[in-house]
């Protein structure tokens, strides 16, 4: 189960420049709602819980999310608008640009009494959220907040994903006096040593991020692991994609799987993190699980849209060393 907005996005077509553009590419994406896809063509039962316009468009993106295996069971429906982005694609040495039109959308205003989330997560045994969602408004991260909760006196596992998005706070309070009581309630966390900083001040500029997961696990005890990717930029065009991970007692890491022709970077996180989650929940080791993760991370990276929707078996090639792309028959 999974919680947060879902966008139109809205892109030039191929890699042209916004200042090129006769028409846009429409696709549907929201990082939570990525993860959830990306669970469920990995064979997982999967589902998403959001809030949208009460209108052609809010119906049109709750298709979305049934075309590609997901539960709409808890899609909540009021006030007009879709939260959306626009998409620039970088290629080569031109970085990608994004601007975002979601203040005042149906999602940023939804409020905590709208979501009964015992009923939501009855049948739930894992939840995830992500960084953005508690950014986008007070109400937004008080239905997380209460999600979270519920998810722990039920006993189901939660992840969070929460890289800062230090830009995107514009409410009355600051990541700094809302991300703790969210993120002490999780059992897994992806982030990276500056968002551990940002968000916490738990570690320096120079440290490590054993150091800093180390650090986040040791003020936040229900922490069971921390995990990562890395990310080398050659270009834009050109990625190199590595995963690690602080399980409390054995820090590891994965090679560098190298991509060397981008389709699309959006969304490579979120594949990442549904990667993991399915590697922990079917792996015995934390290797094989970040292993499995780093290989959904990279396989993004040559899929057009926000969704990662590669099958099982196109991640365990990767994982398992066949980098030749050859036609499958």
């Amino acid at each position: 189960m999974t919680f947060g907005e879902v966008m139109m996005r809205l892109s030039p077509p191929g890699y042209s420049k916004f200042a090129q553009a006769n028409s846009f590419e429409l696709v549907y994406g929201g990082g939570e709602a990525n993860v959830a896809i990306s669970c469920a063509y990995l064979g997982m039962k999967a589902a998403h819980v959001t809030r949208f316009p009460d209108n052609a468009l809010g119906k049109a993106a709750t298709q979305f999310l049934r075309k590609h295996w997901l539960s709409t069971e808890h899609v909540f429906y009021g006030d007009k608008m879709m939260g959306k982005y626009f998409l620039e694609k970088g290629a080569v040495h031109r970085p990608s640009e994004v601007i975002y039109e979601r203040e005042g959308s149906s999602f940023s205003l939804i409020e905590p009494s709208m979501i009964n989330w015992e009923d939501v997560l009855k049948d739930a045994d894992w939840f995830h959220w992500t960084g953005i969602t508690p950014a986008i408004s007070e109400g937004a991260a008080m239905s997380c907040l209460d999600a979270i909760k519920t998810a722990n006196r039920m006993g189901i596992t939660v992840s969070g994903d929460i890289n800062s998005r230090k830009n995107m706070w514009h409410y009355r309070k600051s990541m700094q006096e809302i991300m703790p009581d969210l993120v002490k309630n999780c059992d897994i966390v992806i982030t990276s040593s500056r968002g551990i900083r940002e968000m916490f001040g738990l570690c320096s500029p120079d440290d490590k991020f054993k150091t800093c997961a180390k650090r986040l696990m040791d003020t936040f005890p229900k922490i069971k692991k921390v995990a990562k990717k890395t990310r080398k930029s050659v270009s834009a065009s050109h990625q190199r994609i590595k995963g690690k991970m602080w399980n409390g007692k054995k820090y590891v890491k994965t090679d560098f799987l190298n991509i060397t022709h981008v389709i699309d970077r959006v969304g490579t996180g979120d594949a990442f993190a549904s990667g993991l989650i399915y590697g922990l929940l079917h792996y015995k080791n934390d290797m094989q699980a970040l292993n499995f993760a780093t290989a959904a991370c990279a396989l993004k990276h040559t899929v057009p849209g926000d969704v990662n929707v590669v099958s099982i078996e196109n991640v365990i090639n990767l994982m398992e060393g066949d980098t030749s792309g050859a036609i499958k028959r």
